[in-house]
């Protein structure tokens, strides 16, 4: 498959064919469990483009058990041209658009980092480079982004309401903005930032489960494969 410059792991459905999914990574990188996600994904019945978006600083991804991972990750990420990276994400949809096996669909899934950066990259996109769909992981550029441009397409975010990183005034006007455009909101109770990833210092494991199954729902229902 065409990797549109940026370095593309792609996840297969068992029938080898599926509407798309470019699985936006948080600020670990490429890491295991965001790997694992894109597997979950394509079970489902779609095709999985985990993108490299570390790429052009020459890194992939951090141990998320690591001691200073945290740190690492954020160095990281402090380093990505913004811009350049919303790019890549656009270049990789355009790409996957394409592709004979999507039949021409994608959406973006992103957590964190790139639970923003997905919803940067729908902002002002052009027609070929606009995804169909989004569901966004406590998106952790949101409180910047969603007061620009409106994003239209169907949309599914979720929260924790102990999230020590997003303020609780900001995921209020992020909720009423993304729901004044159509999106459905999902509000976990107890779950911090990052909840769903896998590594004790983050993980809320009820939230985890049921936001899942909420994504696979939605996905069913609003994009399906």
């Amino acid at each position: 498959m065409p990797e549109a410059t940026v370095p593309i792991e792609l996840v297969e459905s068992p029938e080898g064919s599926g509407a798309a999914i470019v699985l936006v990574h948080e600020i670990f990188g490429r890491s295991q469990y965001m790997r694992t996600r894109a597997r979950d994904l394509a079970a489902l019945g779609y095709t999985v483009a985990l993108p490299q978006l570390y790429w052009r600083i020459g890194a992939d991804a951090v141990d998320e058990n690591g001691d200073d991972s945290l740190e690492r990750g954020v160095a990281l990420m402090q380093q990505v041209d913004w811009q350049q990276a919303v790019d890549d994400v656009r270049l990789v949809i355009a790409s996957l658009r394409r592709e004979p096996r999507t039949g021409g669909r994608v959406a973006l899934v992103g957590f964190c980092f790139g639970g923003g950066l997905a919803y940067a990259a729908l902002q002002g996109a052009a027609d070929g480079e606009r995804a169909d769909a989004l569901v966004s992981y406590y998106g952790s550029a949101l409180p910047n982004l969603v007061d620009g441009e409106a994003v239209t397409v169907p949309s599914l975010h979720h929260f924790g309401d102990a999230d020590a990183y997003l303020t609780t005034d900001a995921v209020e006007n992020i909720c009423e903005v993304v729901q004044h455009n159509g999106a459905e909101v999902k509000l976990w109770q107890g779950a911090g930032h990052a909840f769903d990833n896998p590594a004790p210092q983050f993980h809320h494991a009820q939230a985890s489960d049921a936001a899942w199954e909420a994504t696979v729902e939605w996905l069913r229902t609003h994009y399906p494969a």
